[in-house]
Order: structure tokens, then sequence, then C-alpha cells
């Protein structure tokens, strides 16, 4: 309780907090909304009505063609809407960042759970592991990783589907995330091991496993929620940053990283194209990133300003 109430003391947490429940709840509802705006993602309004789009596939209205039919204007070239595109892109960065995330809490959490508990070889190994896994540039390894993927399991002249990319960013992003969160439980549960409660637990015959989920597992739950709170943003990024390169998420699938590279490539003739996705990644990592530090300030005051 004294957690909740340093929490809804924090406005800036508050703040964050109501901004990242903003974008969840328009994620959900982008088909209720896309249907009440009456618009999609994929149709390419620009070159099927006359009049939208100039000849070099620029919106013809200005400021990226914003009018009271097309609220965030028309994508240059294929002539979708801003908008739609926008919330289907949301709901694309969710689904691979929380997908990841979950599975990175779970591999980390078990982890550095079970290490810093045994202890000896384990530790090494596991601290052998990590140290191999953190040489690894994930960036470069998922630029490398997916031609292969489509050489090898996509038929020539087939699109991958679209379960296999998803599937593909979820896995590489948790093989490599979980080590940070790991690291810090293994040490965490090594300074609770040796605890008073611990040893009254061996004392009065309690099993590793009691002693693992009952009684050390309830005293790691700050780390873990900070973890989750500042990993989640980092992916949304990561995956951007992929698809900005040309091997994220294909096209049909609206991504925001999709739309800032096709905003970097027509910027001078139409500007406003880039400010909506770039604003809105900006605004979501800012305000989950600002969570978690309310997060860890209410679950550990000292930390606090």
């Amino acid at each position: 309780m004294s957690t909740i109430r340093a929490l809804r003391a924090d406005r800036t947490g508050m703040a964050a907090l109501c901004a990242v429940l903003l974008f969840v709840v328009l994620a959900l509802a982008a088909p209720l909304i896309t249907a009440l705006y009456g618009k999609n993602a994929t149709e390419h309004y620009g070159q099927n009505a006359p009049g939208l789009l100039s000849p070099e596939g620029l919106p013809v209205l200005p400021n990226g063609g914003i009018s009271g039919e097309f609220w965030f204007g028309l994508e240059p070239g294929l002539g979708r809407d801003v908008f739609a595109q926008l919330l289907y892109g949301m709901r694309t960065s969710l689904v691979v960042a929380v997908a990841a995330t979950a599975v990175i809490a779970l591999l980390g959490t078990v982890l550095g759970l079970v290490v810093g508990y045994l202890g000896g070889l384990a530790e090494r190994a596991f601290t052998f592991v990590c140290n191999v896994l953190l040489a690894f540039p994930t960036l470069l390894l998922l630029l490398a990783l997916s031609p292969v993927v489509k050489t090898r399991f996509v038929d020539p002249g087939e699109n991958e589907p679209v379960w296999m990319q998803f599937t593909v960013l979820i896995l590489v992003f948790a093989a490599f995330g979980w080590v940070p969160l790991a690291m810090v439980l293994r040490t965490t549960v090594k300074s609770l091991r040796e605890r008073e409660f611990i040893e009254a637990a061996r004392a009065s015959g309690a099993s590793r496993w009691h002693i693992l989920v009952r009684e050390l597992l309830p005293n790691i739950w700050a780390p873990i929620l900070v973890n989750v709170t500042l990993t989640l943003p980092g992916i949304v990024t990561a995956e951007a940053a992929l698809s900005y390169l040309g091997v994220g998420i294909d096209e049909p699938v609206p991504d925001w990283g999709r739309m800032i590279s096709r905003g970097a490539e027509v910027f001078y003739d139409d500007p406003t194209y880039m400010v909506f996705p770039g604003v809105t990644i900006l605004v979501f990592v800012l305000a989950f990133n600002l969570l978690g530090d309310a997060i860890r300030d209410a679950l550990d005051p000292r930390t606090a300003h």
C-alpha cells in the first residue's frame, strides 16, 4: 500500500501511467476506432481517388494532406491514411514488445532466482553464458538473421509469413534480453539466501522449491517490475530501428519504423509525414521510461529525489 501511495503522489509518474494506458487502449481499440473513423490502414486512398496526390505522389493539400477527411494526412506515394497507420503501427510495436518482454521476464526471473540460490558451478556457467551473449551485437544479428530465415524457411518467390516475422523478432529479443535481469536477480538472491528467514526455512525442512517460490520470489518483485518497464520501450525502439533498416515487419503490416523510413525519404517535400510517427514513438518511449523511474522510486523511497 505504501508503494501505491508513493506512486500516486508522484505526479510525473501518474502522468506517464496515464499516457501508457492511453497507448494501450488506442492499440487495443484500433479496429473500432478506424471503423468509426471510416478508414483502414491498408487502402491506397490517394491512388484510388483523383486529386489527393500530385503526379509525383505527394499530397496535394498542404501539411501532408491534413483535412477533415484525413485527420493526419496521407502517406506520400501509396496514399494510405496516416492516422490509421499510426494506430495499427502501435499494435505492431506493442505485440512485439509485450511478448518479448514477457519471455525476458520469465527467463530472467527463473535463471536469476535459481542460479543465485544454487551458486557454485551453476553460477560460473551462468556467468560464462551471460558474457558470451553480452558480446553479441543484437541489432547486427537480427540484420544477418532475417535473410537467413527467409532463405531457409520460405519458398522462393513467396513472402515471409507475418507470424514468422513476429516470432523471429520476439525470440531474438528474448534470447539476448534476459541477461541484465537475470544478473541483477542473481546478485539480489545471493544477498538474500543467507538472511535469517531463509535459514529458518531451511531449518524447518522446507524444500528448495518452497524456498525459491515462497520465500525468495516475493522479495525480488521490485527489480523485476523496474526491468520490465524499462525493457519494453527499448524493444519498441529496437523494433522500429530494424523496420527502418528494412529487416523488421514487412509490408503491408503497419509499422512505425517503416513510416519513419518513408518520412526520411520525402522529408524535404513533405516534412509533415515524419512528424506523426516520430512524435508518437518519442512520447511512447518517454512515458514508459518515466513510469519505470516512478515505479523504482516508489518501491525504494531511498532513491526518490
